[in-house]
Formats: C-alpha cells, structure tokens, sequence
C-alpha cells in the first residue's frame, strides 16, 4: 500500500506489511489442507478445528480476515457453534471481515450470518481461484478501512481548529494548505464551490485559526432573505425606519464586530445591495436603514457562492469591482466526485456519528456498497452523502450498508441496442448520463459472460474476477434470469 498522511499535518506515516494473517476455522482437515496448499503462497495461514480454538487464534493474531465454517462441533449439522463464533469475534473486532464457508443447503444460515455482520458468504465446495478473489477483495477493504481510521485518528486529534474538515485527496490537502495560510492574514476570502461541498465548514475553518477567533461567527445567507429585507438584515435599521420597524435594531455586520462576517451565497445578492456592501468594504463604515450616523465596524467578510461567478459578472448580475474586493484570496473546494477515495473516509465518519447517535449497531458498508458510491456522481456533494448514511443508518437491519440502503437498489439504466455491421449487438450510449452508461456497460458485461459460458455461473463469475455471490446479486439487480451453479 502506498504512504500516507494526515491532511492536517505535515506529518508522513508509512505503513509496511508482512505477509497477511488469514485465519480459518473448519472441523474439515480436508478443507485446512486444501486451504493451506492453495494459499500458502499469498497468505499467512492459520487453522482451527473448533469454536474454542479459533478465538484462542483470533485473540493473540488478530487476523484480518476469517474463514468460518458455520456448522463446527459440537452442533455440526446446525449452525448454533459458527454463528456464537462470529458474535464473538465481531463484538471484539468489528472490523474483522468473517467470509461463511457453507453447503447449498446452508444458505439461509449463511444470509443469517450476513445479516449479523459477516462480510460474505462462499458455498462448498471450494474453488480456489474463485475464493481468492473474495479473500483478495476482503483484505483491500480492510487495508482500506484501516487507513481511513488511521486518518480520522490522526486528524481528530488536530481537526478542531479545522471545524471538522475531513479529506485526504490531493484537491483537498491544497485547501488546506490555504486554510493555514490565509487563517491569519486579515483579508477578504472567497469561496467558490458547488452547493453541498462545505462552504461553511471552511469559513468557520478561516475564523478558528484567525486572529478574531475569540470574537463572533456570524453567518447570512444572501440567497434565503427576501431582497426587500435582506439590506435591513445586514445593515439594521432605526425605529420608524419602515413599516413595522417599531424599534432599532441592529444588522449582522454590527453583531460581527471584532469577529468574522460569513456572507453565503453573496452571488444572490441584489446588485443595488452590492453597491452599498461594497462601499463598507472600502469605508468600514455602515448606515441602518433609515439613519444618517456612520458606525464604524471592525469585521473580517469571508462571501461563498456555488454559482459561476465570472459568468454573473459577464451578464451584469455581479459587480465586478466588488468581486475583486471580495476575493482577495479565493478557495475552490472541488466537488466529491474529484476527491477520490474521500468518500469512504466521510462515509466511515458519518457512519460512526450516526450510529452513536441514533444507538445503532451498524458497524460498516458493504463492499457493494462501496462499489455503488465509487460509480455515483454525488450531485449533492458531501452533504449529499452524509443525507444518505444518515437515512441508511436509520433505516438498515443488517450490521453492514448495502446498496439499497443507500438508495442505489433501483438506479438502473437500461439497455439500448444498435446493430452493427457485423451483425452484433453493441450497448448505444447516445444521450446517457455517466452513470446510466455505467449500468449498462455492467448489464452488458454480464449478459456476455453469462453467453460466453453457457450459463454456468462459476465460469462467468470467474470471467467477471467477482464471487458467486456477488454474480447473483448483479443477475438480480438487472433482472437477468437463469444460470447453472457450477
């Protein structure tokens, strides 16, 4: 795996991995001998007979990654033994991904076993190729997840003054190296992103490491005022001022003093409005509606907006001169769809929030899952994604998120064919979105491996490089019919 650091710090942690532990426990010698002869090569292999022996194991290695035969002695034609060894093994380590090795006629206790935390299931017999895959995937998500807690570890302990900014992509380090330098420099700030990425979060970033933090935060949203009442709202006004205006009160930019004004969604504003903003950012001095004295005020202005504000100045809707008074220094924080794998360490943070706030036992999101919010296009952004694993924590039955709690069960695109000249079939992405297009380039895939092999789901599955499982889930998810198990 390669290096890592917190965003927040200049500090580099590099990891360095030994061969894996992968433990199983299996009454079978034949299954741990077939075991040890086919992963002898990729693994450190370690083998169980029993319940007892393989929490003794589990304990002092702390594998990674388990194998576990739901039906173990003494209740070997039941599953009562497996299942009272995967609690235990998920109430010490719930990260731990546990793969159910079990018989065709075993499969409602293996998705009982799925429903209690259990990454997957396999059914016997064995085929080494295809449960290599599984057991590869299984330790990618958890080096993945183990990073993530890394970073989270790392940068709660540094993330206060940072306001609970999270993000460890390329795009995301360069705000925060903005963040730090600009925290203390007493000047204008805009930033520029689309609705949903954080826009807040990061002016109150610029307030908690300035000069001003011991004075108020006060925020304003330019766009959720009524024009007739927004100059009134920033400015205040005298008694008498209007109708209803039976006492004086006064504006956000006084209630800022000595602290930071935060103007969200300033591409809102009234350009008549801009006019007089514009004049107390060069004077420092404001008037109430209504009145004549000049206050003078001591506030640091920190303007966001999600639309394109050099467009707006093209089309007269925002003045250029207070653009440029405004945007001394400008952030773009880019949308989570170009922040990577960021979405998994958010992902992991709103999950662990929620399901303490709501005293859920959700312990994680399934690799389907994952996959499902890689191939999403996030439109909504990371307030987008924390809606999502808020409702799915909320809403989930099983320890681990699956794609329908996500919302992404039913998002899929359909199939539009076109001849070609060789008679074939070929997927016509005319006037698809990316992701529509994304569904049917998998539908398609499955269609032409499940052709390919005449049905036979264990030569398809292998020809996908995805488990059998996971075959059938796809076969569901686009309605494709039929198959043979082997």
């Amino acid at each position: 795996m390669p290096p890592y650091s917190s965003p927040l710090s200049p500090h580099v942690f590099i990891k360095v991995h030994s061969m894996e532990k992968l433990l199983t426990i299996d009454d079978s010698p034949e299954i741990r001998q077939q075991l040890k002869w086919g992963l002898k090569k990729d693994y450190k292999l370690l083998t169980a007979a029993d319940v007892e022996e393989g929490l003794k194991l589990f304990r002092s290695q702390r594998p990674k990654v388990v194998t576990l035969d739901l039906g173990l002695p003494p209740d070997v034609d039941g599953a009562t033994e497996g299942l009272r060894c995967l609690k235990e093994i998920l109430a010490e380590a719930p990260e731990t991904k546990v793969i159910v090795l079990s018989g065709n006629e075993e499969r409602e206790n293996a998705l009982k076993a799925v429903g209690l935390g259990a990454y997957d299931f396999y059914s016997k017999p064995i085929e080494l190729a295809e449960l290599k895959i599984i057991l590869q995937r299984a330790f990618h998500l958890a080096e993945l997840e183990e990073e993530n807690r890394d970073l989270l570890q790392a940068a709660q302990a540094e993330q206060r003054s940072l306001s609970g900014i999270f993000g460890q992509s390329p795009k995301m380090e360069e705000v925060f190296a903005t963040i730090r330098k600009v925290s203390s420099v007493d000047v204008p700030v805009m930033i520029l992103g689309e609705s949903g990425t954080g826009k807040e979060l990061v002016a109150r970033a610029l307030h908690e490491n300035s000069l001003r933090k011991d004075g108020p935060f006060v925020p304003i949203n330019c766009g959720a005022i009524p024009e007739n009442l927004l100059e009134s709202e920033l400015f205040g006004h005298e008694k008498g001022a209007f109708t209803g205006a039976q006492s004086q009160v006064r504006g956000k930019v006084e209630y800022a003093q000595g602290g930071t004004l935060f103007l969200d969604e300033i591409g809102e504003m009234p350009v008549t409005l801009q006019v007089k903003l514009l004049r107390f950012l060069q004077e420092r001095v404001i008037q109430r509606v209504g009145g004549r004295e000049d206050i003078e005020v001591d506030v640091r202005v920190v303007a966001a907006t999600n639309i394109d504000i050099q467009q707006a100045i093209e089309q007269g809707s925002f003045r250029e001169d207070l653009f440029y008074r405004l945007g001394v220094i400008s952030i773009d924080l880019p949308p989570l769809r170009e922040r990577g794998d960021d979405v998994f360490l958010l992902s992991h943070l709103f999950l662990h929030r929620f399901s303490s706030e709501f005293g859920k036992k959700v312990k994680g999101v399934g690799q389907r899952a994952m996959e499902a919010m890689r191939n999403y296009e996030w439109p909504g952004n990371v307030r987008e994604l924390e809606n999502k694993i808020k409702r799915a924590v909320v809403m989930a039955d099983q320890s681990f998120l699956e794609p329908g709690d996500l919302g992404f069960a039913d998002e899929v695109g359909q199939v539009s064919e076109a001849p070609t000249s060789g008679g074939e079939q070929l997927v016509n992405f005319q006037g698809m979105t990316l992701k529509e297009a994304r569904q049917c380039l998998e539908k398609e895939l499955l269609l032409v491996a499940l052709e390919k092999e005449a049905g036979n789901i264990v030569r398809a599955a292998e020809t996908l490089g995805v488990s059998r499982p996971t075959l059938y889930d796809l076969m569901k998810k686009h309605g494709v019919q039929g198959g043979e198990g082997r």
